[in-house]
């Protein structure tokens, strides 16, 4: 009941004039973000966060959160006409539903994906605001110990399940825990990687490596990206409403997707590729026709759209209760709470009630403005593609400037800001995860925090770690991750070997 009361209370905070105003503005732009390829929410918050700094923390995460929404919605607008996803959660919609566009169905593919997201949104915020207050008494339990190992744990993850390596995402993971060891040791004040650098005793400002890796780095991408200029934009024809017919064979695959996305959000590094292929492969398993799958099979747009839109809302479950990030866009959203002095986890929904609740709210408001924006403007979206990519991402590089000068006024900033923008361009060029970087960066010296703090407190005995279970819970995990692709190899030489010698 209390969980309830807190809802309603969050109603009255986000349909306030002003927060509708930021819902409506998030939405919108989110979707206009989802549309463009390879931006991105991740890359636009980032972006965002010096401009708001002196917002009102309530509106801005409304806006957010808002934003976040909707370029899960619209990135399937370019994977349905452009055959190029906006979002990496959208690959698989592409599969399908450029085939439906190119019979003259692509009205279709494109009502039940927004149609999808919205059921999925909605059952997925719904899961969000009663499963939030149990993960926040869980939380209540974990001290030191309990976290230290509760971030081990997430690192392993990161590093493990993001990107097409283990040693990749390892590379990466320890770049961002670099990065984040930069500046005064909190305990001693000793200069730790400045390198004699007086601008650099203060570390490195996280939005900084923020905006650098995923707006500099992604822009300088993007532009080296011929194909992205080539690509051929399929019109929209036909009625946006979907017949009897479409509708029979879409609702079930919503529900499927639904039930699997969500839980992948809320798991580390769970992200929103893995339940959409998952999704795919399992409506191609029960379809009656699974002959028209590669052909334009309708299911296989809405489970996956589904199985997204879903994932979202589970990735603000550990985000927003225990602090843990588990995708990139959920890692800048935690860089955005520390921006205002704000620390995601149990405390927060004591200290920040209001802030946490309308922003909870403000998801139930947001999902119905993104069904009226994505149905009948389809064709008003579909315009924003012939946006020339150099006059785009231009853009992006001087507002990326502008936005962290203004932070501090600092020429090292700008210096910085470029450096971290060649480095992310050259990850992505070949093949580095981002986002390990980011939670690295970010829960590394929380990590580092937690892990003296248990120290100190078992008086130097390392075996803390191992004598509580939750603790204990999460080490064995990060083993067992770690471990996972030599078994895999081990396993499947050895099934190899049995095959060879029958």
């Amino acid at each position: 009941m209390d969980g309830f009361q807190a809802l309603l209370d969050g109603f009255a905070t986000a349909l306030t004039l002003q927060n509708l105003m930021w819902c409506l503005v998030g939405t919108t732009l989110g979707t206009l973000i989802g549309i463009l390829p390879g931006i991105g929410p991740a890359m636009t918050i980032a972006l965002l966060l010096p401009v708001t700094a002196r917002l009102d923390p309530t509106g801005a995460f409304i806006m957010f959160a808002g934003l976040y929404y909707g370029a899960m919605y619209g990135s399937s607008t370019t994977s349905i006409l452009l055959n190029t996803p906006g979002e990496s959660g959208s690959i698989i919609t592409a599969v399908e539903g450029n085939q439906m566009a190119r019979q003259g169905r692509g009205a279709a593919a494109l009502a039940t994906a927004a149609i999808g997201s919205f059921i999925a949104g909605t059952i997925g915020t719904v899961l969000l605001t009663f499963l939030a207050p149990v993960f926040v008494k869980l939380a209540l339990r974990f001290g030191p110990a309990e976290y230290f190992g509760l971030m081990i744990f997430a690192f392993t993850a990161a590093s493990a399940l993001l990107g097409t390596s283990l040693l990749k995402g390892i590379t990466s993971l320890i770049l961002g825990l670099a990065v984040g060891l930069v500046g005064m040791d909190s305990l001693t004040s000793q200069p730790r990687l400045s390198f004699g650098v007086m601008g650099l005793l203060d570390g490195i400002d996280v939005v900084i490596v923020a905006v650098g890796l995923f707006a500099v780095g992604e822009a300088l991408h993007i532009a080296s990206r011929k194909d992205l200029r080539e690509a051929e934009v399929l019109a929209v024809r036909g009625s946006l409403f979907m017949s009897a017919t479409e509708w029979a064979r879409s609702w079930k695959p919503w529900l499927r997707g639904t039930a699997l996305g969500f839980p992948f959000g809320v798991l580390p590094a769970g992200g929103t590729e893995i339940p959409t292929f998952l999704s795919y492969f399992m409506e191609k398993k029960l379809a009656k026709n699974p002959e028209e799958f590669g052909k334009g099979a309708i299911e296989g747009v809405a489970g996956p759209e589904a199985a997204n839109n879903a994932a979202v809302a589970g990735v603000l479950v550990p985000l927003l209760t225990l602090g843990l990030p588990t995708s990139a866009t959920a890692a800048i959203l935690l860089v955005a709470f520390q921006q205002y002095g704000l620390q995601p986890g149990p405390q927060l929904f004591t200290n920040s009630g209001p802030l946490v609740w309308g922003l909870i709210a403000s998801l139930y408001i947001g999902n119905v403005m993104l069904l009226v924006l994505n149905l009948p403007l389809v064709g008003l979206w579909v315009r924003l593609l012939a946006i020339p990519a150099p006059l785009l991402y231009g853009g992006i590089i001087v507002f990326s400037s502008l936005g962290v000068y203004g932070l501090n006024h600092s020429v090292t900033d700008l210096i910085i800001l470029f450096a971290i923008g060649i480095v992310g361009f050259l990850m992505r060029r070949y093949g580095f995860p981002i986002a390990p970087v980011i939670i690295g960066l970010i829960l590394g010296p929380m990590a580092e925090e937690q892990f003296r703090r248990a120290m100190m407190i078992s008086q130097g005995d390392a075996s803390v770690f191992f004598t509580h279970p939750i603790s204990l819970f999460f080490l064995v995990l990060a083993v067992m991750i770690l471990a996972l692709p030599w078994i895999m190899r081990r396993f499947g030489a050895g099934a190899s070997l049995g095959e060879s010698a029958s």
